[in-house]
This record gives structure tokens, sequence and C-alpha cells, in this order.
């Protein structure tokens, strides 16, 4: 476990997954404790995909390979490259089990960075294959709702209609449902997440705060270079989690070639894919 802190933050990372297991700001507990009786992760990092593919499988070139949801990073043990009382980064590459399920050589890092009262995310893909990697990151942090999501409002920089994709198994159906129209604000319902997740494929905001509207306590998440958006809890638990994802789910009629997958980038050789969020409490 990596310790970070400042005047105002402490965070403890763990190596496996490079995950963040525990966050307290002014010595409260702002991230869900990752209660395995209700769900055991707190802030898993999502490499190389996020989300679930069609049959868990895809197709490169020809040949095919099953890869779990949210992808393998989150189960693995990570180094610790660099740490500093305030900056850890982490490092994966790949292994002789990671080239059955993706057929590429990488170097992927994650590094946290504290300054003042936030938190800064970087992700950092480098292709160390000879061929065109295909990839995509995501973030799943759990937060605290203490006294349960109904009490809190997600308010979004922008004015949103926002329709969510409806979760069919690990895959999404293209048709949406509208959950707001022409607001601000989202006030949280537990009766969104009887399925599973709310889906967001056209969201406008890169900006969004998540607000208890009785207390006033709040956390906000800046997420540039983000398209989608998942909100997710499991129904009456005690955290929300607020997911930027760099791709979406398979959708229910998508083929297997993880190229035509939407969002997936495109990596050539000896290239990074960099992208970062920061969050302020």
């Amino acid at each position: 476990m990596v310790l970070l802190k400042n005047d105002s933050l402490t965070v403890e990372i763990s190596e496996k997954g490079a995950e963040i297991r525990r966050l307290t700001f002014d010595g409260k507990d702002r991230f869900w404790s990752g209660d395995p009786k209700v769900w055991g992760g707190v802030a898993p990092v999502l490499f190389p995909i996020c989300g679930g593919l069609k049959d868990n499988k895809f197709t490169v070139n020809g040949k095919e390979y099953e890869l779990v949801k949210h992808g393998f990073a989150k189960l693995m043990d990570f180094s610790v490259e660099s740490a500093t009382d305030g900056a850890v980064t982490f490092l994966l590459t790949e292994t002789e089990e990671t080239l059955k399920s993706y057929p590429w050589n990488f170097e992927f890092r994650v590094t946290y960075i504290l300054k003042d009262s936030s938190l800064k995310i970087e992700y950092d893909v480098k292709n160390t294959s000879n061929t065109v990697m295909y990839t995509a990151v995501g973030g799943h942090e759990g937060y605290a709702c203490d006294e349960g999501i109904e009490d809190y409002d997600i308010i979004f920089e922008k004015e949103e209609t926002l329709k969510a994709h409806p979760v069919i198994g690990t895959v999404i159906a293209r048709e949406c449902e509208t959950v707001l129209l022409e607001s601000k604000t989202l006030p949280l319902y537990d009766k969104y997440f009887d399925v599973d997740a709310l889906v967001f494929s056209d969201i406008k905001s890169r900006f969004l705060t998540l607000r208890n509207r009785k207390t006033g306590e709040k956390v906000s998440v800046e997420f540039n270079g983000f398209d989608y958006l998942l909100i997710w809890t499991k129904p009456g638990a005690k955290y929300i989690c607020i997911e930027p994802w760099t791709c979406l789910p398979a959708f229910v009629d998508d083929n297997y070639a993880i190229e035509e997958k939407l969002g997936m980038t495109a990596i050539s050789p000896n290239e990074h894919f960099y992208k970062e969020r920061i969050i302020y409490f």
C-alpha cells in the first residue's frame, strides 16, 4: 500500500490494480469503504477496455481473444515506478497471461498527484508492440453517500438532456431512455440502478459536482478528454460511482472487431495515449 498525504487529503493506494482503497478529506472518509458484502471495489482502474464486450470477446487480424469486463488491469499487481509524499506512479506491462487476451506489448502508467484539496489522476499508455494497438482507459471511483444516494444531486456544468443506453448483461442497447430534460441538476434515485448503470454517450459537460442537498457537502470531477460518462451503484447501497470513460461497452448488435468498437483508440508503435482527470474536494 502506498500512502499519499498533505494537509487536506490522505490517500491509500494498493499496488493491486493501482487502486485507491481509501481517501479521506479533512479526516473524513469520502470514498466508499469497499465492503465485499455489497461491492468490494473502491476505485478500480479500467484498462485496456471499459465495460463489457459482446460475449466477452473481440477479434483482431482474424484471431479471436477473450477479455473480461473492464479489462485485466484491476486484477493485476503494478510496480511502483516512483513515489513521494504527494505523488506516485504505478507501472504495468504485458505478461504471458495478458498476451493471451490482449495481443500487444504495452507500458501502462497510472499517476496520482495531490495538490491542496485536489487529486489528479493521469493515465499514460505506450504501445511497445510493432503493430497498431487498440485501447481505452476509464475511472470507476465510488464516492461515499452515508445517508444513501437519494440525498444527492449531480450538478453538471452545462444544461443537459441526458439519454441513457439500457444495459443488457455486459452490453448496451442503442436506443436510449431519457432521464433528464434541459437541466443542470440530476437528482439521484435508487430506481435508476435497478438494472445496472446510467450510460451516457452524448454528454456536453466535462465537469460535474456531486452534492448532498441536505448538508451541502460536495465533490467535483473534471474529465476533459473523456467522451462517455457512467453513473452506477447497487440499489440501496451507500455509494455512487462516477465513471468517465474513453470508450463504451459494446452494443448488442456490434460485431467483434475491436477496431470498430466505439471509442477505442488506435495507437501506433512507440506512440502514447494520455488522459487525465482531477477530483476536487
